[in-house]
């Protein structure tokens, strides 16, 4: 593995349109730093609103050809990119360590389910397909015929840096549409990373076009407003999904929709306790609490409540603090000084609603924006818990008696992202299955994130759906012909 200095030092820190690396309009930049230290790490370009006209420019240009490019071909090359990623796996996990905090071993992990997004992309490109038959009346032939949508403009979170990226991209090019993604601010190194293997990969000039920008409310509806724009896919808070998604509506724009998520996770006495606390360690303090999946009302039948409590108490007091590239670290730091001000809050709200503190519950003093892992117990059901998304390393056990009531507590949210649930009663699963208001959910497992399975919420955790073969729906749009018999 190169060191952390050889691969800075090979990352752009250019905007990339039409295919060529240019400075931002003005030489405007922007700094990168590293959450666990503080320190810098890189200045890039920082676009303006010409640079966004310049990139839907470039992509509208190439629409056209790109549209008609052979789904072989197109399969071919996010197959090389695929490879290309996997090569160099752990260079892109460790600018992911250094940019966002995750610890090394969830990088690599990321780097993995990112590229299968590519893989998966590759055949399904060579699958889109329509129908062919007659009307039931039998007076002509009904042709159905698959295109893909236009231009596209991919805005991206900054926790999952890669695998965002390639969940939005990857299906953009297999339907033959061309994009402009937009990394977030506080982790665009990684997205230039890969628009850079994206080239060597083989993508034409303008298909893929990226803009870096701490100017997002200004650069964004550049984009939004241009009537050649024809999709938008959003990953992020409600609140912005919600602005983009009015703005989207000027121009009627198709869109695809990730958003916030209040995740339920559910524990029943009869379920076994080791695997629901395995479970839970995966769904909570994965990418150190901060994903929309993560588990965020944990509910758990209070015959087993105080075991359980106890147990993932004594596991997470173990976890190794600090920064992602030392050995055995298992919780890097928060992305920012105001999601450590955040996690803070969120403890204090539980602790003066009458909650007991396990372990953890407070912030770590030095360098870094660092929170220790938290585990709170008897959390009253007025808590923010309940309403308000954490995004940190902080679990709050809420004790139920029923499943009914566990069920109306659990859809009492405007979200509708995830839950889980730990329980050995066949029946009670599938009750769960076809009761919970979620667009996903995990029965006795606390990970479902794959390429192949479709990832989305209901209610106000967003519309469409990616991954999977739905994902690639999401870039076509269907025309229906109509050939009368002669």
């Amino acid at each position: 593995m190169r060191s952390e200095k050889d691969i800075l030092g090979s990352v752009p820190t250019q905007l990339f349109i039409g295919g060529d690396w240019v400075d931002a309009e003005g030489g405007k930049t922007l700094t990168v730093s590293d959450p666990a230290t503080g320190e810098h790490l890189a200045t890039i370009a920082n676009a303006s609103e010409a640079d966004a006209q310049k990139a839907i420019d470039a992509a509208a240009a190439v629409q056209e050809s790109w549209g008609n490019t052979a789904p072989r071909v197109r399969g071919e090359i996010l197959r090389k990119a695929w490879e290309l990623l996997i090569e160099r796996r752990d260079d892109f996990a460790l600018l992911m360590t250094m940019e966002m905090g995750k610890p090394f071993a969830e990088a690599q992990g990321e780097v993995t389910y990112g590229g299968e997004f590519l893989r998966w992309f590759s055949e399904e490109a060579v699958r889109i397909n329509g129908r062919y038959g007659s009307n039931p009346e039998g007076t002509g032939t009904m042709i159905v015929s698959k295109r893909p949508v236009g231009p596209s403009f991919l805005i991206t979170p900054w926790n999952f840096p890669l695998a965002m990226a390639t969940r939005k991209i990857a299906p953009a090019i297999a339907a033959g549409c061309t994009a402009i993604i937009k990394p977030a601010e506080l982790t665009p190194l990684t997205t230039l990373a890969f628009a850079a293997l994206l080239e060597e990969a083989g993508v034409p000039k303008g298909v893929v076009n990226v803009i870096t920008t701490s100017r997002s409310r200004d650069v964004s509806p550049v984009i939004i407003q241009d009537s050649r724009l024809r999709k938008i896919s959003f990953t992020g808070s409600t609140q912005v999904g919600k602005v983009l998604l009015t703005q989207a509506s000027n121009n009627v724009l198709r869109t695809s929709m990730e958003l916030g998520g209040n995740a339920p996770f559910i524990v029943f006495d009869d379920a076994d306790i080791d695997k629901a606390v395995d479970g839970v360690m995966i769904a909570k303090f994965r990418n150190i609490g901060q994903a929309c999946t993560a588990a965020n009302r944990i509910f758990v039948q209070k015959g087993v409540a105080a075991k359980f409590s106890a147990k993932v108490a004594e596991r997470v007091a173990a976890m190794k603090i600090g920064r992602g590239t030392e050995e055995g670290v298992t919780i890097g730091p928060l992305i920012d000084e105001n999601a450590v001000v955040s996690s803070q809050e969120f403890v204090d709200d539980a602790v003066a609603l009458g909650a007991t503190v396990l372990t953890g519950g407070k912030r770590i003093d030095g360098p870094g924006t660092f929170f220790q892992p938290t585990v709170i117990s008897n959390v009253h059901a007025d808590t923010r818990f309940m309403s308000e998304e954490i995004f940190g390393p902080i679990l709050g056990v809420i004790e139920f008696e029923t499943e009914d009531e566990v069920i109306r507590m659990a859809n009492d949210t405007e979200y509708g992202l995830i839950s889980y649930a730990f329980t050995n009663d066949l029946h009670r699963g599938h009750r769960l299955i076809e009761k919970l208001e979620t667009g996903m959910m995990g029965l006795n497992t606390g990970l479902v994130s794959n390429a192949a399975g479709p990832f989305g919420g209901v209610k106000q955790s967003g519309v469409g759906r990616e991954g999977s073969t739905e994902g690639i729906e999401e870039y076509l749009t269907t025309k229906y012909t109509f050939l009368p018999n002669a």
